[in-house]
């Protein structure tokens, strides 16, 4: 699914009307999308009364052609229009003949009729404005805004459905101007919007729903920013044959653990063989060994030399070297720690890959630290790799702070993969994987019960686990991510989101697995 800003949008729009959609259909098609929706949401409008906020723009526009039929339909509809001109307006006459009762907000003194309106109805439907740039809210809009804000908190059942995305978010960026409202939905059409997928905006927009509105999918085909689907994903998962061997499935060499971080491997090396990876090998401090052994059964082993207790030395990089004959994908960086001669063992083994080295390589945690310490480590690291940082670990790597990062996550972690020639995911809400090549996937979920600690390990064992069974850097990074976020909602559905540990979401993997391919 498309995730377009608001200038591809726009160009999408103008492609639809050269195409012989033209914009008073993209209007008639959004609002009857829009009307159709809140029927589905508040499950039979008839006789419920719905206000039907009307601005400006094209916004309002949806607005009027929502409001025409929902009291097609039975509702008792009221549109309170703001700083909206009438004259020569097809769907303002269409309701009118309807009888449908109008408000305009210059001439409701002290807003009495809207305090009226609100205290009786059970939707409000924001149509103000659209994906156009806003100046801050005042006048007769903040008014509005600000009684709609009041009316919600006093009422529980009031129900906010903002059209296309809340007034006063911007669609590119996320920013909300303080009035944009809290919605219980957005139904955004033709396609979501960036900002709908940034902090602070979505924490306004409640359910979100995509309506169709009639654009030919293709006009929007060079778009290179998506949304991770469940059908994405669906087609994606690698095929399991029943003639397999544990080889079909891949090997996969996972790097991880020390003194301090012992159960990262256990994290790292489960997710990968949850996800159907054939061979999972634990390469790992040597007095570490056997207590991971009690707890990772299936797991072999490579036992590394160490610097002391439970940290890797350097020298373990040749023993790394000579074990890696034969294994798909090579995963470092859970747990390792930053000790001096682990960060030395880290760019040495890095550094030192040969050709014959296993095809994939995902680097996460203490990899990428030892990498954002070691100048030019692109050039000195040449080969394709997935690397996985959280906004700290991205702040390392690029030198700039996890505000300017959390601000523009889209475009640091797209510019990041082209810079470095990697596959990034940046962790976090609405996880973002970039390619070197432009394109880019958001996941389209935030779950605060995964800002746990551990869980990155199993999201980096899980990618790991992908690409051993086939699938390309980006595709074995955007499924694992889906992946890992579907066990987290199958977790938060089971015990809420308050508690859930790391380890909950390696279970459910192989079960999201088998929903998918069941669907």
């Amino acid at each position: 699914m498309k995730l377009v800003t608001i200038e591809e949008m726009r160009e999408i729009e103008r492609r639809s009307e050269e195409a012989g959609v033209p914009s008073e259909m993209l209007m008639e098609n959004a609002g009857l999308a829009t009307a159709q929706e809140i029927r589905t949401l508040k499950g039979n409008v008839a006789g419920s009364p719905i206000l039907v906020l009307v601005g400006p723009g094209n916004n309002g526009g949806d607005g009027l052609v929502a409001a025409r039929h929902l009291d097609d339909w039975g509702a008792q509809v009221t549109a309170y229009l703001c700083n909206r001109r009438t004259e020569g307006d097809k769907n303002f006459g269409l309701i009118v003949e309807r009888d449908v009762p109008v408000v305009h907000a210059e001439s409701d003194p002290e807003f009495r009729s809207l305090e009226e309106l609100l205290g009786a109805a059970e939707v409000v439907v924001d149509a103000l404005f659209g994906i156009g740039k806003l100046r801050p809210f005042q006048g007769a809009v903040r008014e509005v805004l600000d009684r709609v804000a009041e009316a919600r908190a006093k009422r529980d059942g009031l129900m906010i459905v903002s059209l296309d995305l809340p007034s006063g978010l911007d669609a590119d960026s996320g920013a909300v101007d303080e009035a944009a409202p809290l919605c219980d939905a957005t139904i955004t059409l033709g396609a979501p919007k960036v900002g709908l997928f940034c902090f602070p905006g979505a924490e306004r927009i409640g359910k979100l729903v995509v309506a169709d509105i009639g654009i030919p999918a293709d006009l929007a085909s060079d778009i290179q920013t998506e949304l991770i689907t469940k059908e994405h994903v669906a087609d994606l998962l690698p095929a399991r044959p029943l003639n397999a061997n544990k080889g079909t499935f891949g090997r996969v060499m996972v790097v991880s653990g020390s003194i301090n971080y012992i159960g990262a491997a256990y994290l790292a090396c489960t997710g990968a063989a949850r996800v159907g990876a054939g061979l999972v090998t634990l390469a790992t401090a040597r007095s570490l060994q056997p207590i991971l052994a009690s707890k990772l059964v299936e797991t072999t082993y490579v036992p590394l030399p160490e610097a002391e207790a439970g940290v890797i030395d350097a020298a373990g990089s040749s023993v790394l070297g000579e074990a890696l004959n034969g294994y798909d994908v090579l995963m470092m960086g859970c747990g390792l720690g930053r000790h001096a001669s682990t960060e030395a063992f880290v760019r040495e083994s890095l550094f030192s890959l040969t050709d014959d080295a296993p095809r994939g390589l995902v680097l996460d945690a203490d990899a990428l630290n030892a990498l954002a310490r070691t100048p030019g480590w692109p050039q000195s690291l040449s080969r394709s790799a997935v690397l996985t940082p959280h906004p700290g670990e991205m702040s390392r790597l690029t030198g700039l702070s996890v505000k300017e990062i959390q601000a523009d996550r889209l475009g640091v972690a797209r510019r990041s993969a082209a810079e470095w020639d990697k596959v990034v995911v940046l962790k976090g809400a609405y996880t973002v994987v970039a390619a070197p090549d432009g394109r880019a996937m958001l996941n389209p979920s935030a779950n605060p019960g995964l800002a746990s600690a551990g869980t990155g390990d199993v999201l980096a064992g899980t990618i790991g686990g992908l690409m051993a069974q086939g699938l390309s850097d980006f595709d074995a990074a955007c499924c694992g991510v889906y992946l890992h976020s579907a066990a987290g909602e199958m977790v938060k559905a089971e015990l809420g989101d308050a508690g859930m540990v790391a380890g909950d979401l390696l279970d459910r993997l192989p079960l999201v697995i088998k929903r998918l391919r069941s669907s």
